[in-house]
């Protein structure tokens, strides 16, 4: 008689195991499309350098044009190492954005801008991680993109109203080339 609930007090403790196990793997993924669906879609320059990881493939290292950025556009404010930065973006005639200005807090509605943390200065200017480092090709295709000139590449990213951004698409001269989007 006391055999049965004992089976289903186990049953439950493998059930709520298998709940939180379902969940920390749910949380980040939710927070992922909850950005590529909400996000406004910006194409960036980058330059980009082909290495492999011989258990994922073939990647694409991004270093994007707004990494590195002249200390005026912070207006007044000095920024140090491990600050977070809002960067506000403005599109150009081609529609590639780029840097307008950086500020310790976010401008505010209608002003696309991407979060990112100063990592180092360097005379001038700042450098900032925006938490976009690689882009994952499928096999065999990272040479292609190795051996093309760095102005034909582009990388269009998702970007939250709040600042958080990833990578949804490589572009090569205008056109997708391998899209990373969940959806």
């Amino acid at each position: 008689m006391t055999r049965q609930p004992v089976i289903r007090s186990a049953f439950l403790r493998w059930g709520l195991l298998a709940v939180i196990q379902l969940a920390l793997i749910g949380v980040p993924l939710a927070d992922r499309l909850e950005v590529q669906f909400s996000g406004q879609e910006v194409t960036l320059d980058l330059v980009p350098i082909d290495p492999r990881d011989l258990l994922r493939g073939d990647y694409v290292i991004i270093n994007l044009s707004i990494t590195t950025l002249p200390k005026d556009l912070a207006n007044t404010e000095t920024l140090s190492p491990g600050d977070a930065v809002f960067v506000q973006l403005k599109a150009d005639d081609d529609g590639v954005y780029s840097a307008q200005s950086m500020s310790r807090s976010p401008a505010g509605e209608g002003t696309p801008e991407i979060e990112g943390k100063v990592t180092g200065t360097s005379g001038d200017a700042y450098r900032i991680d925006y938490g976009i480092d690689a882009f994952f090709l499928p096999e065999g295709t990272g040479k292609q993109i190795e051996t093309l000139d760095t102005e034909r590449v582009k990388l269009v990213i998702a970007l939250a109203p709040d600042g958080r951004s990833l990578p949804l698409r490589l572009l090569v001269d205008g056109q997708p080339f391998h899209s990373d989007a969940a959806f």
